[in-house]
């Protein structure tokens, strides 16, 4: 457990916009990592090794893209337990995001939304911060999602991919491909029969001249939403494996309200994150683990509050599962719960993954 018990430190974060919140917090933990300070907020590692797409993963817990769009907080974040830490989204060009105010809390459903829009510093700062970090030396795994620029047209999209996958690359454990954003105009479109296709095999053609150049082989996952019918994950399942993706991170955020409807914010446009996901997102895993098989690495994501919903998704086929609102209303003791939950899971599946 940290010195600091997060305890303290949500009231006084939760009285502030959410947004500048979000940016106290980063500005802090940029500051204080690689420092001494960091022994003050750090948690200890809980060991738990899969092999995953050709990773060794330490422990089954990591961050999910979308709190560290910039890269800044890699070493500061793996500190408080993480085995895999994913940064991002990050595109070609810089861009400011949508207009603000543009995230919401709703505390009543532990749930936020946002409309951030893959705000970030552009491609060659981002690879810049990851290069200062010492995260990968010591043997955890760092994931970089990348993403297109709003002012990209829609069919020219693979063109912002291909970019940020050739940045990236060098730096990179894996890569994720995040076409489930509901915060850039048209992006989930991309998860259409034909422009997954064209993406994808854009995507995996890339890979292989890359793979030449430097000599490795990087993991490419792809990132979907939980709003997806039967029928269009069972086209992306097909997708993924026909253009030889390496996995899947299952899922984005949702758009749908039922499950807060009548609260405030409820209305706001963006993805809905936190405990409302929780069961579509489950529901997206045991789907795709049903058309891709028992080997096929899943990421599990979305409205993991606590090391029982963790655990939900390790049950429901997930590899590994990613937190992000839950770390902002439970802090950093929620790491290494759900590592150690998942570790001691004994049951069939989890020893099958153990």
């Amino acid at each position: 457990m940290s010195l600091l018990p997060y305890s303290l430190a949500r009231p006084f974060l939760f009285g502030l916009d959410p947004e500048a919140a979000h940016e106290l917090m980063m500005q802090s933990l940029a500051r204080a990592q690689r420092t001494p300070l960091e022994w003050a907020y750090c948690n200890p590692m809980v060991h738990d090794t899969l092999e995953l797409a050709g990773l060794t993963f330490p422990n089954r817990v990591g961050l999910a893209a979308g709190l560290d769009k910039n890269a800044r907080c890699i070493d500061g974040l793996g500190a408080l337990g993480f085995g895999f830490v994913e940064v991002g989204t990050v595109t070609p060009k810089a861009q400011p995001g949508n207009p603000k105010p543009r995230m919401f809390r709703l505390p009543q459903a532990d749930a936020l939304i946002n409309r951030l829009g893959f705000n970030n510093d552009g491609l060659e700062a981002f690879i810049a911060n990851v290069k200062r970090s010492s995260f990968r030396g010591k043997g955890r795994i760092l994931g970089l999602n990348i993403g297109k620029n709003a002012a990209t047209p829609i069919e020219r999209a693979a063109d912002d991919y291909l970019i940020g996958l050739e940045g990236v690359y060098p730096h990179a454990d894996y890569v994720t491909v995040n076409i489930s954003s509901p915060n850039t105009s048209n992006l989930r479109s991309l998860q259409g029969d034909e422009a997954l296709d064209g993406l994808l095999g854009a995507l995996d053609a890339r890979r292989d001249a890359l793979a030449r150049e430097h000599g490795r082989r990087v993991p490419i996952f792809v990132k979907i939403a939980p709003d997806l019918d039967p029928a269009q994950v069972e086209a992306v399942a097909a997708a993924l494996t026909r253009h030889h993706m390496d996995g899947v991170v299952a899922t984005n955020t949702t758009i749908s309200r039922e499950a807060v409807k009548g609260l405030p914010h409820a209305q706001e446009a963006g993805g809905l994150s936190g405990s409302p996901v929780l069961q579509a997102s489950n529901r997206v895993i045991r789907q795709l683990r049903g058309a891709l098989g028992r080997n096929f690495p899943i990421i599990g994501v979305g409205g993991v509050m606590s090391a029982h919903d963790a655990l939900s998704k390790i049950e429901a086929g997930a590899d590994v599962v990613q937190l992000y609102t839950g770390l902002i209303y439970r802090g950093p003791d929620l790491v290494s719960e759900a590592a150690r939950a998942i570790k001691a899971l004994r049951s069939p599946l989890g020893a099958q993954k153990a």
